[in-house]
């Protein structure tokens, strides 16, 4: 088990730590990617939803007069804008029907907004699953194993440290190995319960890729299939087209019903297809909040008329099993609070992954005969370790100071931002490869926690969003990024001073065995020891 749980723990555990890590920055992916826009305009107060929802569907109109189908999602207090997207007809060199337009509106006017093309917390998020430069499937399925192999770690970690929970009460500073050992316990034992579920969890919101054979053997025919999407999504298709011309029905209406069932503010989405053709449908979607469930929640209107057509407030057990998984995953059920809890206990899991994979080099180096000169897969794991833990930090916010140095009209400006994320990782990767294991160390500790404290400051000279006007005018999201930039900056700081302070051990020539038994004292005159035993005792030490 202790094998089990060392090589499992090693072998991916650097695709791992930044699974963790972007996976916990993505609790707040949504106010990151407000900080990510700064031109959009800080919203002291939610809008009624049904009001902003008709100022969109008219501008939709406008927009997009020929599309099939379109879908917004509404503002709240996480999100300033209505986000929207539409279909868009097939086209010459994209002849299938997957093509679509997106934007997001003003909740105030309904118009279009002009902001920097960025793909803000959504690049972090989708990075935590997926990854980038790869297919889709392979990222997904990379991560799959990866996952699959915490499991096996954190169960073997369980059974290998039978007194995980008395070592979780014992902390022993600047101790070297033991201290990286009681950190590695500690933080495994303060999250055990959330690591073991935010892992099974993640399997389970991707089973159907892992596992799709039950699927296919269960659901055959196109109706089946159908059947099966509406029990996990509210993305509704279009229909037929009937070919006759007919206006909507006044959204804002059609939203107020929804509203008196699930209040005012707990309205997600709505979904219009073949808007102005008689066979037109509104779909009107639940919010998040309140609900330990992602199943699908929803209420279908006829579009030309605003006829409640279906209300969907359930689905069956093993669709409802998956939706509970799925949301305590993400953890968008909670409030504020529960978000911060959900952030906290992540980050200690990213840092029981980061001691883990430096504790496997602190531990192995003290066995070495000539810890200065170690052999090669140490020093490779070594400078992964430095490159994915302090690099990773220093990609991270290379990415942010980008959002704000790039010129915000560059063609595929988006793109670009996370070709900075990678070529900072790298330069990172490329840092530890050709310097000294320590110096690496603190030298990248350093540069994260400059990079991290100076952004503010970037913010503040290229935006109109300071750190004081965000206080002034209540606007949290700025304020507390700016905030917990300065906080992560500390912590490099503190790491940055505790490594420079390390020393590595130096080697120690081999021992020369002792004989079992001393050899006898040279005899010696008994009147120069005075008939004592003192001669032959000390020979004998």
């Amino acid at each position: 088990m202790s094998e089990l749980h060392t090589w499992a723990g090693l072998l991916l555990g650097w695709v791992l730590y930044a699974m963790f890590l972007t996976g916990t920055v993505s609790y707040f992916k949504d106010e990151l990617s407000q900080w990510s826009r700064p031109e959009l305009p800080h919203q002291a107060q939610v809008l009624d939803p049904a009001e902003v929802a008709q100022r969109v569907a008219g501008q939709l109109a406008v927009l997009a007069p020929g599309s099939t189908q379109w879908s917004f999602g509404l503002p709240n207090a996480r999100n300033n804008t209505a986000d929207a997207f539409w279909r868009l007809p097939p086209s010459a060199t994209q002849p299938g029907p997957r093509r679509f337009g997106s934007g997001n509106f003003d909740p105030a006017t309904g118009q279009k907004v002009a902001a920097r093309d960025t793909q803000g917390g959504e690049f972090f998020y989708r990075f935590h699953f997926q990854f980038h430069y790869m297919p889709v499937i392979w990222g997904r399925w990379l991560a799959g194993i990866a996952a699959m192999f915490m499991l096996v770690a954190i169960v073997s970690g369980v059974i290998t440290h039978k007194k995980i929970f008395t070592d979780f009460f014992t902390f022993r500073w600047a101790k070297g190995q033991r201290s990286w050992l009681d950190a590695h316990n500690a933080l495994s034992v303060f999250g055990l319960p959330f690591h073991l579920m935010i892992t099974y969890t993640g399997l389970v919101t991707l089973m159907a890729l892992y596992m799709p054979w039950g699927e296919k053997a269960a659901f055959k025919t196109p109706q089946e299939r159908q059947q099966l999407t509406t029990q996990l999504s509210a993305f509704i298709q279009p229909g037929k087209p009937s070919g006759k011309e007919a206006a909507l029905a006044p959204i804002d209406d059609i939203v107020r019903q929804a509203q008196a069932r699930w209040g005012r503010d707990n309205i997600a989405r709505v979904t219009i297809t073949l808007p102005g053709d008689a066979a037109s449908r509104v779909a009107v979607s639940r919010g998040e909040p309140g609900r330990t469930s992602m199943s699908p929640q929803y209420m279908m209107f006829e579009g030309t008329t605003g006829k409640l057509l279906e209300t969907r407030d359930s689905v069956g057990p093993a669709a409802e099993t998956r939706g509970v998984m799925y949301a305590l995953h993400l953890g968008r059920f909670g409030d504020t609070v529960a978000r911060w809890l959900y952030f906290i206990v992540s980050l200690a899991g990213t840092a029981m992954v980061g001691t883990g994979l430096v504790m496997w080099t602190v531990k192995r180096r003290q066995r070495m005969p000539d810890p200065t000169r170690p052999h090669f897969g140490f020093r490779l794991v070594e400078k992964l370790n430095i490159a994915a833990i302090a690099g990773l930090t220093i990609a991270m916010a290379a990415f942010l100071w980008s959002n704000r140095l790039l010129p915000t009209g560059m063609a595929q400006r988006a793109d670009w931002e996370i070709h900075v994320f990678f070529i900072a990782w790298g330069a990172a990767l490329l840092h530890a490869v050709l310097r000294p294991a320590r110096k690496a160390w603190v030298e990248q500790l350093w540069a994260g926690a400059a990079v991290l404290a100076l952004l503010p400051v970037l913010n503040m000279v290229t935006t109109d969003r300071p750190l004081w006007r965000s206080l002034a005018e209540g606007d949290w999201i700025f304020a507390g990024i700016d905030l917990m930039l300065w906080a992560l900056a500390a912590v490099h700081v503190k790491l940055a001073l505790r490594t420079s302070q390390h020393r590595v051990p130096v080697a120690r020539g081999k021992r020369t065995r002792q004989p079992t038994e001393a050899p006898p004292p040279p005899a010696k005159p008994a009147a120069v020891h005075g008939g004592s035993n003192t001669a032959a005792h000390e020979g004998a030490r």
